[in-house]
């Protein structure tokens, strides 16, 4: 007697990306996720987008911080246009699904698997004994964050990449363990100028909030003469900008600036070369500066608008956590059923 086909299950498109409230958020925060997820939201697409709080405890957080910084991360969701109507937008904590979900695929992937993480090596280093469990197992969650939607495509930027095919290796590790056709095989979206924006003082390391350094980044809180400021004293070099763009490869700090200069006009970095062509720096910066102004300043004043009122902001997250909740819900009740907990009492 031959084994029944299983019929490939059909996943309807539905995006998921989330961002850690673990500081102030930045320029390359703004380009590499939250423009992009406001793009996203399309008719007939679902969009889910999340505050990951619990991703943030991996390492230590002081409590109000964290409570005010997530809802300023949630201002900033809003002010870059992402649409609570539209969007679903919560954060993690509020929504069970997420760290269940992580506990059964904690059981699915393997040692192996995390300690090759590049995140993990690079955050936990020499000191790696002393390291929390859960930055070490801080991709499990992120699989579930995901696959607790049946998210179909994340926007994420080049730094998570791997931690996006590692959640196709659970999710196909799930798959074949039980032999079901369960979770969709997710696929990550590296797309746009900006993708990986770059530190003002060293092009060949991530603009990040944890640098010690406030020129090397701009801020989304920074007012126009802070952004005119950083802009200007952003490490460059004397060589003027090149006629094309394999000119920039051995130029980080240029090729850096004329990517933030094409994400905030909506254009390509071959575009922005060829207009500025043999332009000096003296030129090109403050151009960038009041491109940067025009763009950055109205979502700099939308955010402190919501930050006026906390309990809107606490509402709007509530009200996400309950929609996330209504989809997560039913699929980790399934996930229980096929990995075989009695479900006597179900919520």
């Amino acid at each position: 007697m031959t084994e029944p086909v299983q019929t490939p299950q059909v996943f309807p498109t539905r995006i998921f990306s989330g961002i850690q409230p673990s500081g102030g958020l930045t320029l390359g925060n703004y380009l590499g996720a939250l423009k992009r997820f406001a793009e996203m939201q399309k008719d007939g697409v679902e969009t889910i987008y999340c505050l990951v709080d619990m991703h943030a405890i991996t390492v230590w957080q002081d409590p109000e911080r964290l409570r005010q910084q997530t809802r300023e991360a949630a201002a900033a969701f809003m002010a870059a246009g992402v649409d609570p109507v539209r969007s679903i937008l919560f954060n993690q904590s509020q929504v069970s699904a997420h760290a269940e979900l992580a506990w059964i695929f904690n059981c699915v992937a393997r040692m192996g698997w995390m300690g090759r993480m590049t995140q993990w090596k690079d955050k936990a280093g020499k000191n790696s004994e002393n390291a929390s469990l859960g930055l070490f197992a801080y991709p499990a969650l992120m699989a579930a964050d995901i696959l607790a939607y049946k998210a179909t495509h994340v926007p994420v930027g080049e730094d998570q990449k791997q931690h996006i095919e590692l959640t196709r290796d659970i999710a196909q590790k799930f798959n074949n363990d039980y032999g079901v056709n369960f979770f969709p095989v997710t696929e990550p979206v590296i797309e746009g100028a900006a993708t990986r924006v770059m530190s003002l003082r060293d092009g060949t390391r991530k603009m990040s909030k944890s640098d010690p350094s406030d020129q090397s980044r701009i801020n989304l809180t920074d007012d126009a003469d802070a952004i005119a400021q950083k802009i200007r004293k952003a490490k460059t070099d004397p060589e003027p900008l090149p006629e094309t763009l394999d000119g920039l490869k051995e130029r980080p700090e240029a090729r850096n600036l004329v990517n933030i200069y094409a994400a905030l006009a909506g254009t390509s970095p071959e575009a922005v070369v060829t207009d500025f062509a043999g332009a000096q720096f003296g030129t090109f910066k403050p151009k960038l500066a009041d491109l940067a102004v025009s763009v950055l300043s109205p979502i700099t004043a939308e955010m402190n608008r919501l930050m006026q009122d906390p309990t809107e902001i606490d509402r709007i997250l509530a009200d996400g956590s309950d929609r996330a909740d209504a989809v997560a819900r039913p699929i980790l009740e399934e996930v229980y059923d096929i990995v075989g907990m009695i479900r006597s009492r179900r919520r």
